[in-house]
């Protein structure tokens, strides 16, 4: 079997920026999984490894345009003036530090600059460098089967997830039916002090 698109690959990969540090590394992190062809590692790599075999390695080097991209591919974004530092100094070319949605560090070039927004773009920090690859396919299968579509589920009951299901929702919302008390026997009470 060949690594061809839609395949899974499993391989042992060592990316790093040409010339200087290593960015991922199986030796670190473990072998990669990934289905060929649906864009989950770099498109460059991607190339490079179509039609290998199992056991097959291959080292060389991915252009930037084909790895992060040049600096030029990278997105653009209006961003309001006002979400500047106010004594920023605002140019065309500019680079300013930011946080992304989701916390992590970005960098923004300034693109155009406009009455009330700036026009940045969202630079990689791998954008512009060659990458260099080293890779060893260590497994290849076929895509699981397809999730049949339109085929009914029935006759189905979730018990660990009453929310998804009525009946047991309702029977999960119904107070605890209180359990039948033992009766006391009885005793004679000895802590009074009266003896009779």
């Amino acid at each position: 079997m060949k690594v061809t698109a839609g395949n899974v690959v499993r391989l042992d990969c060592e990316l790093k920026v040409k010339g200087g540090d290593v960015i991922e590394s199986s030796k670190k992190s473990g072998p990669i999984e990934y289905k060929h062809g649906s864009g989950q590692i770099l498109k460059g790599l991607e190339a490079q490894l179509e039609g290998l075999g199992v056991g097959d390695s291959k080292e060389g080097t991915i252009p930037a345009a084909e790895a992060f991209g040049t600096e030029a591919d990278q997105p653009k974004m209006a961003i309001p003036k006002a979400n500047f530092p106010k004594d920023a100094k605002i140019e065309k070319g500019n680079r300013f530090e930011a946080k992304g949605p989701k916390g992590t560090p970005i960098t923004l070039e300034v693109v155009e600059l406009e009455d009330d927004q700036i026009i940045a773009r969202a630079v990689h920090p791998l954008a512009g460098k060659d990458i260099e690859f080293k890779v060893k396919v260590l497994a290849i299968r076929p895509p699981p089967p397809p999730v049949p579509k339109g085929q009914p589920v029935e006759d189905i009951e979730l018990v660990d997830a009453p929310e998804s299901n009525p009946k047991l929702a309702a029977a999960a919302k119904e107070e605890p039916k209180a359990e039948p008390k033992a009766e006391a026997e009885a005793k004679p009470d000895t802590t009074s002090g009266d003896a009779t």
